[in-house]
């Protein structure tokens, strides 16, 4: 088994993997000023924590998309499980054809998620990849990963709302008992909330229109947190909620990258 750990703008989220599947996960504050020994120690906590001995990981991958955080996580993991980690990006193999302009340009935890896609589900597939910001990968009928588009996450929308207002307030990601909301809250709630799912359904549409696909043939597939899980559930289209997509598709990657004791799991 290996750890795994996909460093978001907001949140790193680390995943203790092997081929019987994910252990373990769990999530950190992205910190850019915390240091290797810092982080080194929350890893060993967690290992603790989970009952899994430093001495019986092979490996570690990291996938990042906040550069600053990359040097103190890499040499944490290092120090934890005595291997350098595999950090995905340019050079690494992954098997994904990559069908854009600038193949380098995208983000690590975006080839995760496209790899471990194609490992479980079947092409053509739209994947939504929920968090600070709300991406979608595209893949066609014959597997090469063609482009996607990139929109605030539905908490940096709510968030810039108050922020950038003189009278709307900070309220919570909830789902409201209606559509129209009847208090600032509740309409606030249901545009973040509604108008996410009702956006998903839209892009799917679309997508779909340009791929020259039928709307019901295109998988349709999400990831991120509990809240987002609620928020693909009021789509209309059918959406697979895979919240371990990412760390499935590190693991993937690592194997292709290394050769593991066939002794271990």
């Amino acid at each position: 088994m290996i750890l795994a750990a996909d460093i978001s703008n907001a949140h790193i989220t680390l995943g203790c993997i092997g081929s019987r599947g994910v252990y373990f996960t769990s999530r950190f504050a992205t910190l850019v000023q915390k240091t290797e020994d810092e982080y080194a120690v929350d890893f060993y906590r967690v290992l603790e924590l989970n009952g899994v001995s430093a001495a019986g990981i092979e490996g570690a991958v990291i996938s990042s998309v906040v550069p600053p955080a990359d040097f103190a996580v890499t040499r944490a993991l290092e120090k934890v499980t005595g291997h350098r980690p595999l950090v995905v990006g340019p050079g690494v193999k992954t098997g994904l054809n990559i069908r854009i302009d600038d193949p380098a340009q995208l983000g690590a935890n975006l080839v995760a998620g496209a790899v471990a896609a194609l490992d479980r589900y079947t092409p053509p597939m739209v994947i939504f990849d929920m968090g600070a910001a709300t991406t979608a990968s595209v893949i066609n009928r014959k597997g090469q990963y063609t482009g996607g588009f990139i929109s605030p996450g539905v908490r940096i929308a709510l968030d810039a709302g108050a922020s950038g207002t003189a009278q709307l307030p900070r309220v919570a990601l909830e789902r409201p008992e209606t559509v129209i909301g009847r208090s600032t809250v509740s309409a606030l709630q249901s545009g973040a909330v509604y108008g996410t799912a009702g956006m998903l359904d839209g892009m799917v549409s679309r997508i779909a229109g340009e791929m020259g696909e039928p709307e019901e043939e295109l998988t349709v597939i999400a990831t991120g947190g509990a809240a987002e899980e609620a928020i693909t559930a009021l789509c209309h289209h059918p959406v697979i909620f895979d919240r371990q997509l990412t760390l499935h598709g590190l693991w993937l990657i690592w194997k292709k990258n290394t050769r593991p004791d066939p002794g271990k799991s």
